[in-house]
Formats: structure tokens, sequence, C-alpha cells
């Protein structure tokens, strides 16, 4: 991987590839590169990719210091931008990496962006009484707080109990039945630095974007799944409603990693899009 450094010295990871517009991949919370890496390959035929391991991710130190702020990593994607002199840049954010976007837009605006994909994700994390279109829709800072206790007891576990206990029946099942792929997610998820990333998951359940959205006046794609664990049919519909200029896609049978499940159908969407752009 290539390495940065970002405005307070810790290093930016990430590998890039290929040449043509530039695209940035933003994965989600507690994954890393390697998410986007099929995607890139894809792509570097015709655009210049760049998929990172955000701050505290993938397999590399956290910072020494309390700066597990989503501000800090939107300051990292401007470094990246910036070092490279990326015009035009497409930034695709899943989960977190959505709200990396956004706060990214917020503190430096839309001069280096040439258009905006989205992938399930909600402009406000946590609900209240003005506000239903969070997670599972009923999220509030209680139970936030207790939350955050879960993951200081066993950081592991409680990501998986946050997507087993959601909206998708699902995953549900295969959490209780203690199926392969959560016994696999489980041995991942150990690996990680737990500390970091709930420092990580407390900033980002602070933020609250929903006056960003209107002066994204780029185009912008809008990939969900049909059973998100964490967001109802409402919140896509909610978003695309605030955006000016949004193309939205629901795609089947698919949960929170919309663009995991519908791979093929995903890099058509974003393939045919680009060339719009």
């Amino acid at each position: 991987m290539e390495t940065l450094l970002g405005s307070d010295h810790h290093p930016i990871r990430y590998i890039s590839l290929g040449k043509g517009q530039p695209v940035v991949f933003l994965h989600g919370w507690t994954s890393g590169a390697r998410e986007w890496l099929p995607f890139a390959s894809e792509l570097a035929e015709t655009h210049q990719v760049f998929c990172w391991d955000a701050r505290g991710h993938g397999q590399h130190e956290p910072p020494q210091t309390n700066a597990m702020q989503i501000s800090q990593m939107a300051s990292d994607l401007d470094r990246l931008l910036t070092e490279h002199d990326l015009r035009d840049a497409v930034l695709v954010g899943h989960s977190m990496g959505a709200l990396i976007s956004w706060e990214y837009i917020r503190s430096y605006g839309l001069g280096r962006l040439g258009g905006l994909c989205i992938v399930d994700q909600s402009p406000k994390l946590l609900t209240d009484t003005d506000w239903s279109l969070g997670i599972y829709g009923d999220f509030d800072y209680g139970r936030n707080q207790r939350f955050l206790q879960r993951l200081e007891e066993d950081f592991a576990e409680g990501v998986l109990e946050l997507a087993a206990y959601g909206l998708n029946q699902r995953s549900r099942e295969n959490y209780e039945a203690n199926s392969r792929g959560f016994q696999q997610m489980r041995d991942y998820l150990r690996g990680l630095n737990g500390p970091a990333l709930t420092r990580c998951w407390d900033s980002l359940t602070q933020q609250d974007y929903r006056d960003v959205l209107p002066r994204i006046d780029l185009p912008c794609q809008m990939i969900y799944g049909d059973t998100s664990q964490f967001y109802s049919a409402d919140v896509p519909q909610w978003v695309e409603a605030e955006l000016p200029f949004p193309e939205l896609h629901i795609y089947p049978k698919a949960d929170h990693s919309p663009h995991l499940w519908h791979k093929e159908r995903f890099i058509h969407d974003f393939r045919r899009w680009c060339r719009r752009l």
C-alpha cells in the first residue's frame, strides 16, 4: 500500500490502480480497502481508482491520540485528493464512507468532485422525537450509549449483535444459528482495534448531515438494499427527495451491503452512470 501523511502526521494508507477519471472508494465502519478491491480491479481500465484504509481500520495501528473523529477522516480524504491533484473525482461511500463524503463536502466543498455515490446510509444515525430515519427507526441516544458500553465489554460481539438484531430477519436467524459467515466475521472483528473503532463510532453517531444534502449540486447515485439491517425503505426515499440530482437504485434481496450482493449489477450501474457525468 502507498502512504502519505495526514495533517496530524498519521499515515494514510491506500492502493491506487489504473488511470482515467478518478474514483475514490470509501469503506464502511470496521471494514477496509479490501471491500472495494474487486470493484477497483474491474474499473482500473477506464478509471484511476483509489481504495484506502481509513485511520484505525484495516491492519494498521490507530492514532496514538484520540484522533478517530470523522472530521479528521475528512481531512485525510482532502490530503489524498490534493496530494494527487484529483479533479472531477467520484467519491463512492458505503455506510461510514458516505458519512465521510458528506463531512468532506461540508468542510471542503465540491470543487474537486464530479459526482457522489452513496451506498445504504442515512444522513443521521441516531433517532429522536423529530427524526425516525436513523438506525432501526428507534436507535436513540440512550440506546447508543448502551451500545457503546457493549462495545467496551466485547467489541466483536457487540458489532455482530448490531447487525443481527435489526431489520433483516435473515441476519438474525444466521446469527442465532452461529452460521459460518458470522463465525468468520467474529474472528475478523477480534483482530481489530476495538477501542479505536469504538471512539470512531461515537464520533459517527454525533453527526447530522441533513443540511448538507440539498447543497450537493452534483450527480448523486444512490444504491440501497431492500432488506437493510439498519434502514427502512423510507430512508432512500427521503435522501432522494433532498438531493438536487439523484439516481436511486434499490437492489432486491440485499442487506446493508447491496454492492456485495449484486456485484455485477453495481459495476454495470456505476459504469453507465459515470459515462454520463
